[in-house]
């Protein structure tokens, strides 16, 4: 997995210290880098329509601190692939009643696949990220492995490369901890050393999904809240609005509060129930992606990690065909049509992972 010293290694540039740490690492290694950021939106004036990973500030962040490093730094654009590849599926989703993980698409279709077509082009033999996740070569597959620093493990949103993909990708920084990134990219003087992380989806800068579908598309109808019971209890802005999980911003005044147990796109509703209507014992993927494991046919224990932020948790995978049964060892809150699943081995590496289809309450 090592390359050797002077090998040349495109690295993904978002403009923020992640990756000017990765690069600054490979270059102090011996590596011929270069520095790559991919610009995914459209700017207006001198501003781009949105940031931060993929905009005007982050590409100028990214080619100063290529110039401190003393390599050169690309602009590759690939506009159109990410509004076809991204933004629309992302759109189709929201409107049918999911709630997707646009940054999981984004790796495998855009940031690491475009990545890897320019490497080939400039006859690069890798690329690297400034994720916290690690790569390994394990029983004959390349393995993908939550990073040292498990606050800051990116491997959830990376579950979805191709063996292709993970094959030619390094990870410098998935055995350091974000404070001695930082520390590094301090001594080395780099100006992106205290710039500040975003939380956000990239293309929805203030975080509010439903303004930007209704930017995009028009928005979508009203209809009922109703409780689990069948009662209705008032009426919702629009599907694209709500996500099984939210209690803020029903405007429904109840004894205890309330939360979106699922979206039914057929009537056009959102139900809601109490606190424990939200949990979840057994739920279905689609067809699964296997990562670290070749394709197994037996029930397999393992670790499953529901959404981003989630702490994974026990369960067994059943595998079928064209996707996979899945049964959680306790009930577990919020699991959403939509998301990613994403199945762990003991030792952190990824099995598998597959978006969650349907449900079955506590």
């Amino acid at each position: 997995m090592i390359p050797e010293r002077n090998s040349k290694i495109l690295v993904g540039m978002s403009g923020g210290v992640d990756s000017a740490v990765a690069a600054a690492l490979l270059a102090e290694q011996g590596h011929a880098c270069i520095g790559v950021t991919l610009r995914l939106t459209p700017e207006h004036g001198k501003t781009s329509l949105f940031e931060p990973c993929c905009g005007l500030e982050a590409a100028q962040d990214a080619r100063r601190a290529c110039e401190s490093l003393g390599i050169p730094h690309h602009v590759v654009y690939a506009l159109d692939r990410f509004e076809q590849e991204v933004i629309t599926p992302f759109l189709e989703a929201y409107r049918s009643g999911r709630t997707p993980n646009p940054c999981i698409w984004c790796n495998r279709r855009i940031k690491f696949q475009v990545l890897l077509e320019h490497a080939r082009k400039t006859g690069a033999s890798h690329i690297a990220m400034g994720h916290f996740a690690r790569v390994e070569e394990r029983g004959g597959r390349m393995a993908l492995r939550r990073g040292v620093h498990r606050p800051k493990d990116q491997s959830y949103v990376l579950a979805w490369l191709s063996q292709e993909q993970l094959a030619c990708t390094l990870f410098p920084l998935g055995g350091m901890t974000k404070e001695a990134v930082r520390g590094y990219a301090r001594e080395r003087g780099l100006s992106v050393a205290a710039r500040p992380e975003s939380q956000e989806i990239c293309f929805v800068p203030t975080n509010d999904y439903g303004a930007f579908i209704e930017s995009r598309t028009g928005g979508m109808a009203p209809g009922p809240i109703v409780s689990v019971a069948g009662e209705v209890l008032g009426r919702h802005k629009g599907l694209m609005h709500y996500t099984v999980g939210q209690r803020r911003g029903l405007g429904i005044a109840a004894a205890r509060p309330l939360y979106v147990v699922r979206l039914d796109p057929a009537r056009n509703a959102v139900i809601v129930g109490f606190e424990e209507a939200t949990e979840c014992v057994s739920f279905t993927t689609g067809p699964l992606h296997w990562v670290g494991s070749a394709p197994q046919t037996a029930p397999v224990s393992c670790l499953v990690q529901v959404r981003s932020r989630h702490q994974a948790a026990p369960a067994v995978l059943f595998p079928g065909d064209g996707g996979a049964a899945v049964r959680l060892d306790s009930p577990q809150r919020s699991v959403t049509p939509g998301q990613w699943a994403v199945f762990y081995d003991a030792e952190d590496y990824v099995i598998a992972a597959g978006i969650i289809e349907t449900f079955q309450g506590a």
